[in-house]
């Protein structure tokens, strides 16, 4: 058998290019000073011959002065900063370059197209492996450079998987080598891969090496089986000619946070899912369409938000849509707040900036008019006054209602009767998705959830239909899209009187048997007696030595940061000030100063020991930001509701739990740990209050193989 060597890899690569027909270049033959050369000299990166015959190819009707300039417009950079001139060239990729030109004494204004997106044969496919790239006295090698239309838009780095230094990730650091040494070639580059014959990932100019991923599938229906190569699946999956277009055009987009711009590309399951929900969406906004898109179930931390921006840049370009109107639709304002803001982080993808209604009026204003726009609101800024219909907006097919975390209990279309404890006379009450369906009444519904919807649940799939795509927590942890989450039982370090234990037992059950919602509705009398006990004095004192002592103990293992939640917002506060006791130096009155906060909402009607934790908006954004910074001293965070739902900060590895939860409740709250980061190998769930069982129990319900 013949040994495995990097050769023998880069071969595989080639053959596997070559079956996708890509014509099969060495460095050598493109060489300066060769019969077939197609460089001047080693520091060209850009085939400049084949870029204007595809050019004209491409854009018949564009005269050749017009194709120059466009040329010249590419090489040109405008700023010494490489991932500023590669946004900007993904931009004239994506939406062509801007010429002028005179034609029958009139100036023309035109784009000239550097790919064709709609008809890939059009275009120029080439593999050149072992090119010489020379700049600044640097001579680098890259094994495989993918050129299309002359422009090197990929680079695949190879290893050996037979020598124990040649690693994977050694090829991702000689990225990084070749991103200082021979830069000129990466302002035009979408993709990087590695692989050492075993293992294979995609990434991007700005990836580290955890958000390097797996690509597990060809066709999006079928996992490749284990024994298949990681790199040939990963190489068709990518690299056939008409998915590697739609991949460039509408799956990478350029996160802007201050002076920080973060390169993203979708994982295989976001591209799928993203694809059928398009298919979905066309057919459901049909004349003859049912307006149900559908649902897509990834779970929590796998870029379910990422996923939505994905699907809002694709769909309000697809023609068969004629520049729809998008509804954004989350039921919290922190929701709300965080997902607008990723959205607006890739305005550059959805080719517009999003708009938040500030109230109904503002709402209804934004949605009356005749196309376009992407809209963010909470679901309850449609509710009507009270005895009163909504009013209809708009009878447009062309609308799509986005709901984050679609399984909640409050979208619905059908009345129910409620009678309040204390009146005599019961009112009906309708399911928010009435009041959607009143308003704007041949919209179409997608939803998007990071937990799966009850077998009990009837309204879900009434309003937006079954699942179209599913990507469970099992999925997510082979593909290392999240981490592991571990579970410790600390319940028995904290030593209860016998008389307290079993009444704690009988309240959780209670309490933990309903939702959330409902539980403060019915059950306040039991929450109220298990919340004196669970906040005794005693036990906050014991806890808070406990928590001391366990994350210093993980900070001396692993740099990380962790949050603690907590029954109540007076037990968030007393325990607190049991921490602090015990560590003074954790504390500081301002903001910006302290490695310990409690975050959460409350009104000036509070008690004393209340208002110092009590803050607004814009300061609970700056802790945010302090909290994710993983060099910043905030290390421990107290909540009892905030920061549980759609908060991402990956360097988060603990989560102390002394609340009762369970089901999907449970689930979003422990996912809070399950982000990629660095060398984090996994997330911690440290229980003070009993819930095993609960968290089997939704672990089991959460993973679609079971």
């Amino acid at each position: 058998m013949a040994a495995i060597t990097e050769s023998v890899i880069e071969e595989a690569t080639l053959s596997w290019l070559q079956s996708l027909d890509y014509t099969i270049l060495s460095g050598d033959q493109i060489a300066p000073k060769a019969p077939t050369s197609e460089r001047q000299t080693y520091a060209d990166t850009i085939l400049v011959e084949r870029l204007q015959t595809a050019l004209e190819v491409i854009n018949p009707t564009i005269p050749f002065a017009a194709i120059e300039e466009a040329i010249g417009k590419i090489t040109r950079t405008d700023s010494p900063n490489l991932i500023e001139n590669n946004r900007r060239f993904h931009k004239l990729l994506t939406e062509g370059v801007d010429v002028e030109y005179q034609r029958d004494r009139r100036t023309i204004y035109d784009k000239v197209w550097l790919v064709d997106f709609t008809h890939p044969e059009n275009n120029d496919w080439l593999a050149v492996n072992q090119l010489t790239v020379i700049e600044n006295k640097n001579n680098r090698r890259p094994d495989v450079v993918i050129f299309i239309n002359g422009l090197p838009l990929a680079v695949i780095e190879l290893k050996n998987p037979t020598t124990e230094t040649a690693t994977i990730q050694g090829a991702f650091n000689q990225l990084q080598t070749y991103k200082t040494d021979i830069s000129s070639l990466f302002p035009y580059n979408e993709l990087f891969i590695v692989s050492d014959g075993t293992e294979a990932r995609v990434g991007t100019l700005t990836a580290d090496w955890e958000w390097f991923m797996p690509w597990r599938t060809i066709d999006g229906d079928t996992i490749a089986p284990k024994k298949q190569a990681e790199l040939e699946v990963l190489l068709k999956g990518i690299f056939a000619k008409h998915r590697l277009l739609d991949l460039l055009r509408y799956f990478i987009t350029f996160e802007v946070d201050g002076d920080t711009i973060t390169k993203k590309i979708a994982g295989y399951h976001q591209y799928h899912a993203v694809n059928k929900a398009i298919e979905s969406t066309v057919a459901a906004t049909a004349e003859t369409g049912d307006k149900k898109v559908g649902v897509i179930w990834h779970t929590q931390g796998s870029g379910k938000s990422l996923t939505m921006t994905f699907y809002a840049g694709k769909i309000v370009r697809h023609r068969a849509l004629n520049n729809p109107s998008l509804v954004v639709l989350t039921d919290r304002n922190d929701l709300d707040d965080q997902l607008f803001n990723t959205f607006c982080a890739s305005s550059d993808l959805l080719r517009q900036t999003p708009t938040q209604a500030d109230n109904r009026e503002h709402l209804q204003d934004l949605l009356q008019v005749a196309s376009g726009g992407i809209v963010f609101t909470t679901i309850q800024k449609f509710a009507p006054e009270p005895g009163q219909t909504y009013p209809t907006l708009s009878e447009r097919r062309n609308i799509i209602f986005i709901a984050d975390e679609a399984h909640r209990s409050q979208y619905g279309l059908n009345a129910r009767v409620v009678r309040k404890p204390d009146e005599e006379e019961a009112y009906l009450s309708y399911g928010f998705a009435k009041h959607l369906r009143d308003g704007l009444p041949n919209a179409s519904f997608i939803g998007f959830t990071g937990t799966p919807i009850e077998a009990t649940d009837k309204n879900t799939p009434a309003v937006f239909g079954n699942y179209i795509d599913i990507y469970d927590i099992q999925r997510a942890v082979e593909d290392e899209a999240t981490v592991k989450i571990y579970y410790e039982g600390r319940l028995a370090k904290i030593q209860l009187d016998e008389s307290e234990r079993p009444h704690i037992d009988t309240e959780f059950e209670e309490v933990t048997e309903t939702e959330e919602q409902t539980a403060k509705e019915k059950l306040k009398s039991k929450c109220a007696r298990l919340e004196a006990l669970v906040g005794s004095e005693r036990r906050i004192a014991q806890i808070a030595e406990d928590i001391v002592t366990h994350f210093e103990n993980r900070l001396a293992s692993i740099e990380g940061k962790a949050m603690i939640v907590c029954m109540s917002r007076r037990i968030c506060v007393d325990l607190y000030n049991a921490i602090i006791q015990l560590r003074p130096d954790w504390h500081h009155e301002d903001d910006d100063k302290g490695a310990n906060k409690v975050v959460m909402t409350g009104s000036a009607a509070d008690d004393g020991k209340m208002q110092p934790h009590i803050r607004n908006k814009r300061r609970r954004k700056a802790l945010a930001k302090r909290f994710k910074n993983p060099a910043n001293e905030m290390k421990l965070v107290i909540v009892r509701d905030m920061w549980l739902t759609g908060f991402d900060a990956p360097c988060l590895h603990t989560l102390y739990v002394d609340k009762p939860m369970r089901g999907h409740g449970l689930m979003q709250a422990i996912a809070r740990g399950n982000r990629v980061f660095k060398d984090k190998p996994g997330g911690l769930v440290v229980d003070y209050l009993g819930i095993a069982d609960q968290l089997r129990e939704a672990l089991h319900h959460y993973t679609a193989g079971d």
